[in-house]
């Protein structure tokens, strides 16, 4: 099963809407037979993959699956049924389905005599498939706020100053994230500042199949083409639609492009735009999430400054903090996070780490909320 959570990482960033899912195939002698993964929305799904690259000896095998096998004919047929026809004899999954429209695998299997267990590393299954899980079960997209910052708190100089603040392996590693997110989201500050690109670098999707356990033949005998990670939609939130100027790095066909301004906003000759209700903070951020969540987004990264990431932090739409710590200190200029909405130490934004790792000089420190803020649930069919 850890194998297939493995495998499953090879989607992020190219799955959407669907979720990432890796199945292994053992047969009935405990030797590995088949593996796969989904690579891509309308593609077939992982337990697809795995049965093509087992054939026959995939009669009397057990099969392990990040997700409970799916019971519904959507743009690909039930993986359920192929198991089944495949002469499968038991399968172990992970996490149940959450969607009315695909769930019901286990009982289709079970009905058809086959063995089903459930909930074999469910935590790190669920972890590993976090944006479609939000997405599915809070009706907006997961949210990870990464930030760089000095030992004590310092995104700049007093200067504005801030390139660069973390090492060049720290910036690699943040181009992995980007490369496996749907979306990357800055504010108009960063945006007037630094006039970024924020498409993901290929050394960042390289190291993301590299840390997902990948090589360049495929795990299924394909040549691995399928699973290439595409760009986020690189998103601006520029209210007053100032920030973003003709000849702006994030205009470029690198990637596709959307500006999140007001509704009472002068677009003037941005390309693609949504408009958006304001709030006391500048955009309105629930606005926001539901429109990258219309639009097919289950994750996103935000790279914003301070201001921007106070905003989705008081809106309660942080699901994981990515902080990159160097060991510098400037005493003075901007910190990490602005005004949240948080004004004593009782409402302070509790976090549960999850990881702690050294990426070259720096410290990469990995959070979750310990009680995130739930909203109504939006399924979306795999």
């Amino acid at each position: 099963m850890r194998r297939a959570v493995v495998l499953a990482a090879r989607g992020l960033g190219s799955t959407s809407p669907n979720p990432v899912v890796g199945c292994v195939i053992l047969d009935a002698a405990g030797q590995l037979v088949g593996e796969g993964f989904h690579r891509r929305a309308g593609g077939p799904h992982a337990e697809v993959h795995a049965l093509r690259a087992a054939g026959d000896r995939a009669r009397g095998a057990t099969a392990y699956v990040t997700l409970e096998p799916c019971a519904h004919t959507g743009r690909t047929g039930p993986c359920a049924r192929a198991l089944i026809d495949a002469g499968v004899a038991r399968v172990v999954y992970a996490v149940a389905d959450p969607t009315p429209q695909a769930r019901g695998g286990a009982e289709t299997l079970r009905a058809a005599g086959v063995t089903v267990e459930r909930g074999l590393l469910a935590d790190e299954a669920e972890d590993g498939n976090a944006g479609w899980l939000t997405s599915v079960r809070l009706g907006r997209p997961h949210v990870t706020w990464k930030y760089a910052a000095t030992l004590d708190g310092r995104s700049a100089a007093a200067d504005s100053t801030s390139r660069w603040i973390t090492s060049a392996e720290a910036r690699a590693d943040v181009h992995r994230l980007r490369a496996e997110a749907d979306a990357v989201v800055v504010g108009s500050g960063t945006a007037r500042a630094d006039d970024p690109h924020l498409a993901a670098r290929a050394a960042g999707a390289d190291a993301s199949a590299k840390a997902a356990g990948s090589d360049e033949s495929g795990s299924d005998g394909s040549d691995g083409s399928d699973g290439d990670t595409v760009q986020p939609l690189r998103v601006v939130v520029d209210t007053e639609a100032t920030a973003v100027r003709p000849g702006a790095r994030v205009l470029d066909d690198a990637a596709p492009t959307l500006i999140a301004i007001a509704e009472d906003a002068d677009a003037g000759a941005l390309p693609e735009v949504v408009r958006l209700p304001r709030s006391d903070r500048g955009l309105d951020i629930p606005a926001l999430l539901a429109a990258l969540h219309a639009r097919g987004v289950r994750s996103v990264l935000l790279e914003g400054g301070p201001a921007l990431a106070g905003s989705f932090v008081a809106a309660g739409a942080v699901d994981k903090v990515v902080g990159y710590l160097a060991p510098a200190l400037l005493g003075a200029g901007p910190t990490a996070l602005a005004d949240a909405g948080i004004s004593t130490i009782t409402e302070a934004l509790r976090l549960r780490m999850t990881e702690a790792v050294r990426i070259g000089p720096d410290l990469r420190i990995t959070a979750v909320p310990i009680a995130p803020t739930a909203v109504p649930t939006a399924p979306k069919e795999r």
